[in-house]
């Protein structure tokens, strides 16, 4: 993955190209912008095994670019080239255990030394992609009062008081999603992102990228499911035609394109936005098309599963064989209702963005 510069090439755009020495399709940094970025993801997710695309760079991709654009210079080029090359991996730890998507809850405690120097961290994190094995930790603790102003990023490494244990789950354990305990952890004062206070904002703004790629990875697993129902219906004979000929596989298949296709346009739509904006202007305009964007994307992996699972028949049901891919699908589109920030969550924060700036003079 480093040595052909699929990491780098996940986390958009930036100066943290030139870090690698080369890219996929030899593609030069100074061109590379999110569209390209969506081929390397969709490309990546044919595989048909979200668990194994997470296992590989997941959780660098959603764990080092808090860094690289909140860090310091020295703390940047101290951690980031060793992890863009493969060498070393990062995750992002967010949840804990008693706070789940209700982020500015989150209780892990950082305190600060009495001479500044470091900060000590007490807490759990729970849920999280790639931590089994992550030499470093972008984590959310609580450095002030309640709230999400008491709230800050810190880069921990894995060092004394550090432990994870790996949690199994139904897409497989390859993710290396952890339990994360941080005991007197001691992190030093620059490992800080951004201001202290500060990190509910930068998570958030992290987030963005965040779901925009899990969209484009899950609508790619949609259209590889759709094209296994069609090899599959083509080939299978029922009642004297091909199964593809059955009315309702047509209209099962059509059901399925509609979807699919209609997420595809929103994500060209949001892709394009994402190209033309700064990283500022995404945070506040794009959070809202966005969180809705992955809903959809969500919702159309529900009815391409549930249209496989009637085309398939029995052979959904099977872990190898040919329908090995869809039974795989079954037990993996939901977790997009979860990661990144659960479906009913996202949904309010949609409505609640495209309020910013509503007239309040407005009537009927």
């Amino acid at each position: 993955m480093g040595d052909f510069g699929y990491i780098a090439a996940s986390m958009g755009p930036g100066p943290h190209l030139k870090m690698v020495d080369k890219l996929p399709g030899g593609i030069k940094p100074e061109d590379y912008d999110y569209s390209v970025e969506r081929v390397v993801g969709e490309e990546l997710k044919r595989c048909g095994s979200w668990a194994l695309v997470d296992g590989l760079g997941g959780g660098c991709v959603i764990g080092l670019p808090p860094v690289l654009n909140f860090g310091s210079p020295e703390l940047v080029q101290r951690v980031a080239p060793a992890i863009l090359r493969g060498e070393k991996r990062i995750c992002l730890a967010i949840t804990d255990p008693y706070a789940g998507s209700d982020v500015a809850n989150s209780t892990a405690e950082a305190k600060l030394s009495a001479d500044g120097s470091h900060y000590v961290v007490n807490g759990l994190k729970k849920w999280i992609t790639g931590g089994y094995d992550a030499d470093y930790f972008t984590a959310l603790v609580r450095t002030g009062g309640k709230g999400h102003g008491g709230l800050s990023l810190l880069l921990i490494e894995r060092t004394e008081g550090v432990t994870t244990k790996r949690i199994k789950t139904s897409y497989s354990s390859v993710a290396g999603t952890s339990l994360i305990t941080f005991e007197n952890v001691k992190v030093p004062a620059s490992n800080l992102l951004g201001k202290e206070g500060g990190g509910f904002l930068l998570a958030m703004a992290n987030f963005n990228h965040e779901r925009w790629g899990m969209a484009v990875g899950g609508n790619r697993q949609n259209r590889l499911i759709i094209e296994e129902c069609y090899k599959w219906a083509y080939n299978r004979k029922v009642f004297g035609k091909r199964l593809i000929h059955q009315p309702q596989i047509q209209e099962r298949l059509a059901t399925m394109c509609a979807y699919v296709d209609s997420v595809s346009a929103l994500i060209d739509n949001v892709t394009y936005k994402m190209c033309n904006m700064s990283y500022a202007e995404q945070t506040t305009k794009l959070s809202g098309a966005i969180s809705l964007l992955k809903n959809q994307q969500v919702e159309a992996s529900r009815v391409v599963n549930d249209g496989a699972i009637q085309i398939f028949g029995g052979r959904a049901l099977t872990q190898t064989g040919l329908g090995s891919k869809l039974e795989n699908f079954q037990r993996t589109y939901q977790y997009g209702a979860v990661l990144g920030g659960a479906s009913s969550v996202l949904a309010t924060q949609a409505v609640r963005a495209s309020l910013k700036g509503f007239p309040e003079e407005s009537r009927l």
